[in-house]
């Protein structure tokens, strides 16, 4: 980045960039799930995934909360020279930088259905509601404070997530109408360049 300037990208984009795949590859492994009795026999297996969902998506949703609210505490005010990424990129990168993650845990929860139906598929359905969850959150901090929470690119790990991670020393803040997301990390309907 040129005259000092980093690379910006908003906090709940990152976190929420997991969120549609893990849901829908999480969905069809259970619907495939399903299929087969499994050791454990289709109910329990459906009981079974039924309370993983649930224990999953509260885990992932309060993980590293503390961590979030202290980096945020002390978000310094992005520098006129900082550049701000949009939605998109920040996305296309998490998922490009997690493809063979994703691929393999879908992978792994085809094959769990053999042992217990559907419990594979709604573990990774209930991590996407609890990216989504954690997003929402951090959107609801956004709008209390009015400013939006960004984090500079070059701290995010080698798949372009974790930006609450030990790299990450502080969140940098912009005003409410910056960039092209809403609070909480969704596409925003108009995109406004000021800050």
């Amino acid at each position: 980045m040129g005259r000092g300037g980093y690379g910006l990208a908003r906090v709940p984009v990152v976190v929420r960039a997991g969120a549609a795949p893990l849901w829908w590859l999480g969905v069809v492994a259970a619907g495939v799930g399903a299929v087969p009795d499994g050791l454990t026999g289709r109910r329990i297996g459906v009981y079974a995934g039924a309370a993983l969902f649930i224990v999953t998506a509260l885990v992932v949703a309060y993980s590293r909360v503390k961590r979030y609210d202290a980096l945020a505490r002390v978000a310094a005010r992005a520098g006129k020279h900082d550049v701000l990424q949009s939605r998109a990129v920040t996305v296309r990168n998490w998922r490009r930088g997690h493809r063979w993650w994703l691929a393999a845990a879908f992978l792994a929860a085809l094959g769990s259905a053999f042992a217990v139906p559907v419990a594979g598929g709604a573990v990774l359905a209930g991590a996407g509601a609890g990216l989504w969850a954690k997003a929402a959150r951090l959107g609801r901090r956004e709008q209390d404070g009015d400013v939006l929470l960004w984090v500079r690119v070059d701290w995010l790990d080698r798949g372009a997530g974790a930006p609450a991670g030990k790299a990450v020393r502080a969140f940098r803040t912009t005003g409410p109408v910056a960039g092209d997301a809403a609070p909480g990390g969704a596409r925003r309907r108009t995109a406004v360049g000021a800050r």
